[in-house]
């Protein structure tokens, strides 16, 4: 069984994160929220805190925490507000921790110290237009000229690509496109050819053809930034390549299953902010001459919101553990996407109906919660994709 407790130093991060998401991010969610504003001034806040240093080394500007440290902050911020979440979640899991991981030591001291301090954002391009779950099929291609990649291409639903203090993107590219025995480009390596070599770049922002699309209208997560990308002959220098060239797919993979534990958390957030709205609200909110809490179909239908809530955290955590242990997780990590982006869902729903006629109105998180919920089971994985990867390490 996993140790769920947690250390002195972990709790203290936890009560820290949580007090600044109750009097810095709790008040003024609603406004971005309904602005879909992008959170500025709570962001540079959250960097002042240290909070997008928090897994990486003191000698790039980082905390010296580690996986595990980041997702006790994510799921504080998400009891509170998604968006500011996924925008911690998105700038250290996906913007710097590629660089982290697979850069080259000039890399991380030209790259790191100014996103590990919050100062700039980076964000990760790899889905495509007709390249979602099958993330291999990629469309984007660069070619190595005079000393330069020159990329074409497009990327989808990219985060934090499109905020004032954005400075890089790293993206999914074809650096040696494979051909079928008819001549014929593979997608993704099928029809008999050869695998595509796929290779990460990154490209500084603003770029000479990189072009940053109009913010997308989403149903929920309105205070994060997203927009699409394209690419057009965007010449970036040769050491800008991220790892090895044609490891760029496989080590995303990498960085995507460690990120499934920190959406993991921030499902788990916002799910027990589902329950402590609910709780607050049945205490408070009379029917019949009572309070609605008394009434045991509110209470069991909220005890099962707490029970979905802890079965998700204890997924998390023991994720979460096996990474710091050295030890295999792909796994574990499936079961706590799939286990916490599922008790989010519900939970929002319930809380919404326990909420009645007030739970269909902005004004109340809950309606914030149930907008947000439900692309937790499709970003980072789909619920599908979750199962899919569970089944194969079963050997089905």
């Amino acid at each position: 069984m996993p140790d769920t407790g947690l250390s002195d130093e972990q709790e203290a991060l936890r009560r820290s994160v949580a007090e600044f998401a109750r009097e810095v991010v709790a008040p003024v969610a609603a406004h971005h929220d309904e602005q879909r504003s992008f959170p500025y001034e709570v962001v540079a806040a959250m960097a002042r805190m240290g909070l997008f240093g928090l897994p990486f080394p003191e000698r790039y500007g980082g905390m010296g925490g580690d996986l595990f440290s980041l997702c006790l902050a994510i799921e504080e911020l998400a009891r509170v507000d998604s968006s500011v979440a996924i925008t911690l979640e998105a700038g250290c899991g996906l913007g710097a921790m590629p660089i982290y991981r697979f850069g080259t030591e000039e890399q991380r001291q030209r790259w790191l110290p100014a996103l590990c301090a919050g100062e700039a954002l980076g964000a990760f391009g790899l889905t495509e237009p007709e390249a979602g779950s099958d993330a291999g099929g990629t469309r984007t291609s660069a070619e190595l000229v005079d000393g330069a990649w020159v990329v074409n291409g497009s990327k989808s639903f990219i985060t934090n690509s499109g905020t004032d203090i954005t400075r890089l993107v790293t993206v999914t590219a074809r650096t040696s496109p494979a051909s079928s025995p008819s001549g014929r480009t593979s997608p993704s390596g099928g029809g008999g050819g050869p695998p595509r070599e796929i290779s990460a770049i990154v490209v500084p922002v603003p770029s000479a053809g990189l072009e940053v699309g109009p913010a997308y209208s989403k149903v929920g997560w309105h205070a994060s930034d997203t927009h699409p990308l394209t690419l057009t002959d965007v010449r970036v220098p040769a050491d800008h390549l991220l790892g090895e060239r044609g490891r760029g797919y496989a080590n995303f993979l990498a960085i995507l299953a460690e990120g499934r534990i920190a959406i993991s958390a921030l499902a788990v957030g916002l799910a027990q902010g589902c329950v402590d709205e609910s709780v607050a609200y049945a205490r408070s909110r009379r029917a019949f001459g009572q309070p609605i809490a008394s009434h045991q179909g509110i209470a069991f239908m909220i005890a099962e919101m707490e029970a979905r809530t802890h079965v998700a955290r204890t997924a998390y955590y023991d994720a979460a553990a096996r990474v710091l242990a050295g030890r295999p997780f792909a796994k574990e990590a499936a079961i706590a996407k799939l286990v916490s982006s599922a008790a989010a869902v519900d939970n929002a729903r319930d809380a919404t109906q326990i909420h009645g006629g007030n739970g269909f109105m902005n004004e109340y998180p809950v309606a914030r919660h149930w907008r947000d919920s439900k692309i937790l089971e499709i970003g980072e994985g789909t619920s599908e994709i979750q199962k899919l990867l569970i089944a194969r390490h079963l050997g089905l």
